[in-house]
């Protein structure tokens, strides 16, 4: 028997009801698991419908669904046919309720805390759904424990592995949430938590229970293999999503690829078993049998995309989902619900075979018009088309799935009736205390809570309403300021305004960024979700008071994505344009505003490298002097120099040249001397500390190739190199080919404040850099491009001053063909293989070559993503 019968159900006939349902009171509970599952899809209906005007409406639709609906079913049914395929006993009621009871509160409690901003409130929503989940799966391993077991006992693995994969999930979007996971993680991060909950909680029991569902549903005898063939999916699936959820996490692209590679050949062996299993014979419920076909379809088509674009495109570029989004939302979640509910709705729901058939008559009403809406607009959602589409596919596919709730809901309310009629006076007393009552007051509760948590001000957006504080006039009033905002990147640029007091401020913000964001302004307007480019004008009237603005999705606050408004009096000119700014982080602690202008005059240094001098003795005179330069746009900052710039002039030569490199101390203040890396000799003397005034001749010969640091060689070094004391030197390997263009990057950490303060020499000691820079200025090649043509060969030599961190070289379009790291070849151009990052340690060197196959902007960065997005990068500009 335990070879052709699930749960008392044969898969020759399985429209039998299942026996244990007869007595009231697990229809009860049944009834009432349903009816929060229809309470939860309700909501999220309500959210998706007025996403563009709800701030993170689009976000709180999704996790309405997955976190309240679908871990609902997934907790009640999971726990049902892994009692059913064991032949287990059935766990106590009440401590499944209260699993149930905890799952639902947890996911009211995240999802409050997200909406309004509270971490208690998510962390204790948090804890609270990890804790049901952890109880979940004990209950799942406890009840193989002494069952019976059978063909399908295997199966219950794959109920097990997902809650594993929730648990995985819940912490990573707890990470992701507080912003503990730091801003340079959130991209494999949240991909990781995407996959771990879509993949894991939702993708492996719908696998699971399609090995038994499926034939059932068909009427047909289930395939001999199948108990082998469930093991090996759930190896590939399983395996494959773990190795695919630390990749992401950890940010290891191959990694990620592989491990969904498995998955999907796991969901393409389940779905080649399970059409095989295909007859010709009519199904015991063919609407069901096509929703369940439709959605194991989308899950194989969206894995197979989703490992495409791991496979071409960087973590930080996908940040999440995007088109896959509706395929494995609705294609899979909603259809997989749709489908599984209507067949097994009518087997719980019903007392006997008339009721059975009644029921099942309900569900099944136009379900051929509905599978077509909900599939069409998958589609429509999914692939590349015009916005219009989108919208009419967003309208078609919830018309699909708001048409199979309302015929739930009757069948609840029927088979509801049924049971208080059949139970008597004193049952319906006790059916209205029971947990149904409490899925109506769960739902008026997460009602109350979403409004309460969005009455915090005005979310309008656009040009239009304003909300403005109220003050007397101050040095500003009558005086407007529009100010360019920009979102990208998990950033606000700028990231701090300055305003004298009455200003009527206006900000233009252009979200330039692949995913949505919006803009809150503290007790202020806000704009809708803005798409790619899309741009809002927000009139904040005259502002009086300091402020903050946000990005309201859930996580991003929290990851960085925050501006301050400061109003400051009347005689600092507030920031203007054209106003430079001395260093100020001694002040705030946020490093330079990297989306401001630099000052006008501003020049980039020349990155290009300046041809061998002519002979074999090169002589260079540099002198230590301090001088105020401009580190980051409209930042000046006092540095310590050779020669007047930071980093000091590059030296160029050949093996076997000889330097003779006069240093003279111009430096009123203090001492300084030099340390060439690239020369071999005893440091007592040419490496001595020059008191302000005196000069020396360092003389060394370039015995070796390589790309070498210089830096000052007075204590503290830490200070000196910190302060802007280095520079490179470059020694041509022998042999090596001309290039059409051959630029000098020099890597280094910037610290604002005053040049050895205590603030700013704690900074140095801690390692928390202002800023991370190319040749000494935040993201001035970002403003002033490197120029390339199309077709030519380009070398970059990379030199890391530190004086703490060192760099990962990166161009984002290219490969590299030759790799030349520390004196030796890594890679030339005659190899198969190819690179993507020049690693340098703190003061080593070396360069990299690349042909631009196109004209385009080609961003060079330092793959160190806190780097990259706090200064260290640029673009290579290339024309045909």
């Amino acid at each position: 028997m335990h070879d052709k019968e699930v749960d008392g159900t044969s898969v020759h006939e399985g429209d039998r009801p299942p026996s244990r349902f007869k007595a009231s009171g697990p229809r009860r509970r049944h009834l009432a698991a349903h009816g929060l599952v229809a309470a939860w899809v309700v909501l999220a209906l309500l959210a998706a419908s007025v996403q563009q005007t709800l701030p993170a409406g689009r976000w709180l639709a999704v996790h309405l669904f997955l976190v309240g609906a679908a871990t609902t079913a997934v907790v009640v049914w999971s726990e049902h046919f892994a009692v059913a395929m064991l032949h287990a006993r059935l766990p106590d009621r009440r401590w499944s309720n209260t699993r149930l009871a905890a799952v639902n509160l947890g996911a009211v409690g995240v999802l409050t805390g997200m909406w309004a901003d509270r971490p208690l409130l998510l962390g204790a929503g948090s804890a609270l759904l990890i804790a049901a989940i952890t109880a979940h799966l004990v209950v799942l391993v406890r009840l193989g424990r002494g069952a019976l077991g059978g063909r399908l006992a295997p199966i219950a693995d794959y109920y097990r592995a997902a809650a594993a994969a929730l648990i995985v999930g819940a912490v990573l979007g707890w990470l992701l949430a507080t912003g503990r996971g730091g801003p340079q993680h959130y991209a494999g991060l949240k991909l990781a938590h995407v996959h771990a909950t879509l993949l894991g909680w939702i993708g492996l029991p719908v696998l699971g229970t399609l090995f038994m569902l499926w034939p059932t549903v068909l009427g047909v005898r289930m395939a001999e293999r199948t108990t082998v063939l469930a093991r090996r999916v759930l190896i590939l699936t399983g395996g494959g999503l773990l190795i695919a959820v630390a990749g992401l996490a950890a940010g290891w692209r191959p990694g990620a690829v592989a491990g969904v590679a498995g998955y999907a050949a796991g969901v393409a062996l389940a779905a080649r078993l399970l059409a095989r299993t295909v007859r010709r014979r009519p199904a015991i419920s063919a609407a069901a049998a096509w929703t369940l076909a439709a959605a194991l379809g989308w899950t194989l088509a969206g894995v197979v995309a989703d490992l495409v674009l791991l496979a071409v495109r960087p973590l930080d570029a996908l940040r999440d989902t995007g088109a896959l989004l509706p395929v494995l939302l609705v294609g899979l979640v909603a259809q997989v619900l749709i489908g599984a509910l209507t067949y097994l709705l009518p087997i719980v729901l019903a007392t006997g075979p008339k009721e059975r058939a009644a029921l099942r008559a309900v569900l099944e009403r136009a379900w051929v018009p509905r599978l077509v809406l909900l599939n069409l607009g998958v589609a429509l959602l999914a692939l590349p088309l015009p916005a219009p589409a989108g919208t009419v596919g967003a309208v078609s596919a919830g018309a699909g799935a708001a048409a199979f709730l309302a015929l739930v809901v009757r069948v609840l309310l029927r088979s509801g009736r049924g049971l208080l009629r059949d139970a008597g006076e004193q049952a319906a007393a006790a059916a209205r205390r029971s947990p149904l009552w409490g899925t109506a007051a769960g739902a008026v509760v997460i009602v109350l809570a979403v409004l309460v948590a969005n009455s915090g001000g005005d979310t309008g957006g656009g040009t239009g309403g304003t909300t403005n504080a109220a003050g007397t006039a101050g040095p500003g009033a009558g005086t407007t300021r529009t100010v360019a905002v920009t979102l990208a990147g998990m950033r606000i640029r700028p990231a701090r305004i300055e305003v004298a007091a009455g200003t009527a401020l206006r900000l233009k913000v252009t979200n330039t960024d692949t995913q949505r964001h919006d803009l809150k302004i503290e007790d202020g307007p806000a704009t809708p979700m803005l798409g790619r480019n899309d741009t809002r004008v927000l009139d904040l009237g005259p502002v009086t008071a300091d402020r903050e603005a946000w990005c309201t999705l859930p996580g991003h606050r929290a990851a960085g994505m925050t501006m301050d408004i400061v109003v400051k009096d009347g005689t600092t000119g507030g920031g203007h344009a054209g106003h430079t700014t001395a260093a100020t982080a001694d002040e705030d602690g946020r490093g330079p505003d990297l989306s401001a202008d630099f000052s006008t005059g501003f020049r980039a240094r020349d990155a290009a490298l300046a041809p061998v001098p002519g002979g074999t003795v090169h002589k260079v005179e540099l002198r230590a002097v301090q001088r105020t330069v401009e580190v980051a746009p409209g930042v000046r900052q006092r540095m310590w120099t050779f020669g007047g710039t930071a980093p000091g002039p590059t030296l160029h030569g050949r093996v076997g040249d000889v330097f003779e490199v006069t240093l003279v101390n111009d430096d009123a203040a203090m001492g300084h001397g030099i340390d060439f890396h690239a020369g071999s000799l005893a440091p007592d003397r040419p490496m001595r500390t020059l008191r302000p005034g005196e000069r020396l001749v360092y003389r060394f010969r370039a015995e070796r190739a390589g790309a070498w640091l210089y830096h000052c060689s007075t204590a503290p070094m830490l200070q000196h190199l910190g302060n802007g004391m280095y520079g490179a030197v470059v020694i041509d390997p022998p042999g090596l080919a001309k290039a059409d263009h051959t630029y000098v990057l020099v890597s280094s950490q910037l610290y604002l404040g005053t040049p050895g303060s205590t603030a700013q020499v704690a900074r140095m000691r801690r390692n928390t850099p202002d800023a991370w820079v190319f040749n000494g200025v935040a993201g001035q090649y970002a403003q002033r491009p490197l120029k390339v043509r199309a077709g030519e060969r380009a070398r970059f030599w990379v030199v890391a001053a530190g004086p703490s961190d060192g760099i990962a070289f990166h161009i984002v379009g290219t490969v590299f063909d030759t790799v030349y790291k520390e004196g030796a070849y890594l890679l030339q151009p005659d190899a198969a293989g190819g690179s993507q990052v020049l690693d340098l340690a703190a003061a080593q060197g070396g360069f990299v070559e690349t042909t631009f196959p196109e004209a385009g902007h080609y961003a060079f960065v330092d793959h160190d993503m806190r780097h990259a997005e706090a200064g260290a990068h640029g673009t290579v500009e290339v024309t045909d």
